[in-house]
């Protein structure tokens, strides 16, 4: 079997154009589902991605073209090449074409072969899963789950001679929980580099906690309420905050972070001044690829910014806008620094203490919002999310969940969020409900938030 370091190596002694990328990506993944307290299927796959990015001279500049295939052979990689090339004379000269990153250290595992996931990662959930099943059956629960763990090991070389590698692992587990006819439903998820560190006997009692909880119903309108946002509510709303501060179109006067005048609010006081929200490739326990890797160019991200390093930074610090995501182009249009975005976030409120329970009971009044769903943009100039509640929203009166309440659509802005938050717990690793399979590194803290705008009941489950 050819290795991904030959796939580079192969494709790059086949460039003949001004320069060349070639990024291979080595994704292994096993998963189990079950459904009613009995395991459905199970799996294993490996594939392996190749995309070459040729970088053309033509009149005018120089050129991109990028051509992705998956599970090629060697012999194919000339071909692959080729096609690059004759893409990236239509496309044109690029705006954004800058040398490629030069006297870059080799990565000192270079050589290595792809981390692979197998079932036997999964073994540490087998007997947790199997007491799931047995007690659920006792006591007249159902549940629904799925548990993966995948590695996307990334193998980056440029003509300019890049040879970096980063192996990505993550793991992630969703239970829901249903009782009393289906008339009660309950979810919680995690998210953790490796299955090991996740605690399904955790994740149960959370579960049955929601659904003991819903055994007293209390009607609640639809308006402006006080809520208490999970961490994983929370990451949502962030995640989304996150991509949607690309400075390109801020300084187009798209985004919430669009100055009336002109420009970006950059330097503006735009959250709470505990807020402090942030990324770092080396942030222990979200630990993410430490250099960029992009096969398409756009406001936020750039073929020529291949094999750059990912720094630290913070985005919103002490309330004030500090960055906005940028390539190296987009930095020189609008005057910021070069920050290229991280895959983890993570949020802090200065003096924020306690896991949900503890800022649960810190309140006299509000709404417990277990996790939400199908969160779309309303507006880009305010940030204006609509999305559903779902799998329990709860009464808490006098620092205790009194009972569940219906779901809700709900109408808010996380920017507006962040300007409203009355309590905050310590931030802990979450799977966000709605962005988990796209983006799991997220280290959130509750928030209790006033008038969060619950806008119309929702019949959502």
């Amino acid at each position: 079997m050819s290795t991904p370091q030959e796939f580079v190596e192969r494709a790059l002694s086949a460039s003949s154009s001004r320069a060349c990328v070639v990024l291979v990506r080595s994704q292994s993944l096993a998963n189990v589902r079950w459904a009613r307290n009995t395991l459905t299927t199970n799996g294993e796959t490996l594939a392996t991605a190749v995309s070459v990015v040729a970088l053309v001279d033509v009149p005018g500049g120089v050129a991109a073209g990028s051509v992705t295939v998956n599970n090629p052979g060697l012999d194919g990689l000339a071909d692959l090449v080729r096609r690059a090339e004759r893409v990236a004379v239509e496309e044109g000269p690029a705006d954004d074409a800058a040398d490629l990153a030069a006297d870059v250290a080799a990565s000192p595992d270079w050589s290595q072969g792809p981390t692979i996931a197998t079932s036997a990662d999964l073994a540490v959930l087998a007997p947790q899963i199997g007491a799931l099943f047995a007690s659920g059956r006792a006591d007249g629960i159902e549940h629904f789950g799925y548990a993966e763990q995948s590695v996307t090991t990334y193998y980056l070389g440029t003509s300019s001679g890049v040879r970096l590698r980063f192996a990505d692992p993550e793991g992630r587990l969703e239970v829901t929980a249903k009782s009393h006819g289906r008339s009660r439903s309950t979810w919680a998820g995690r998210a953790a580099r490796t299955l090991a560190g996740i605690d399904l006997e955790d994740v149960d009692r959370e579960v049955r906690q929601g659904l003991g909880w819903q055994a007293n119903r209390i009607d609640v309108a639809a308006g402006r309420h006080t809520a208490v946002l999970t961490p994983s509510a929370v990451a949502d709303l962030m995640i989304d905050l996150y991509w949607n501060s690309v400075a390109r179109d801020a300084a187009d006067g798209q985004s919430v972070w669009s100055s009336p005048g002109g420009g970006t609010r950059r330097g503006a006081t735009v959250a709470d001044p505990r807020v402090h929200l942030y990324s770092d490739p080396a942030m222990t326990g979200l630990e993410a690829i430490p250099f960029v890797v992009a096969t398409g160019s756009s406001g936020s991200s750039s073929v020529f910014d291949n094999g750059l390093p990912v720094a630290a930074v913070s985005w919103i610090r002490a309330g004030v806008l500090e960055d906005l995501i940028t390539t190296r182009h987009t930095a020189a249009e609008t005057g910021l620094p070069f920050r290229p975005g991280a895959d983890n976030l993570r949020l802090d409120v200065e003096g924020g203490t306690g896991a949900l329970e503890d800022v649960v009971a810190r309140t006299q009044d509000g709404l417990l919002v277990t996790c939400l769903w199908y969160n779309r943009v309303v507006d880009p100039q305010t940030l204006l999310l609509t999305g559903l509640t779902r799998d329990g929203v709860y009464a808490v009166r006098g620092g205790e969940v009194v009972g569940a309440v219906t779901n809700f659509r709900f109408n808010d802005s996380p920017v507006s969020v962040l300007g409203r938050i009355e309590d905050a717990g310590a931030p802990a690793a979450t799977l966000a409900r709605e962005m988990g399979d796209y983006f799991n590194r997220a280290a959130m803290p509750p928030l209790v938030v006033r008038e969060f705008n619950f806008s119309t009941v929702s019949q959502a489950s």
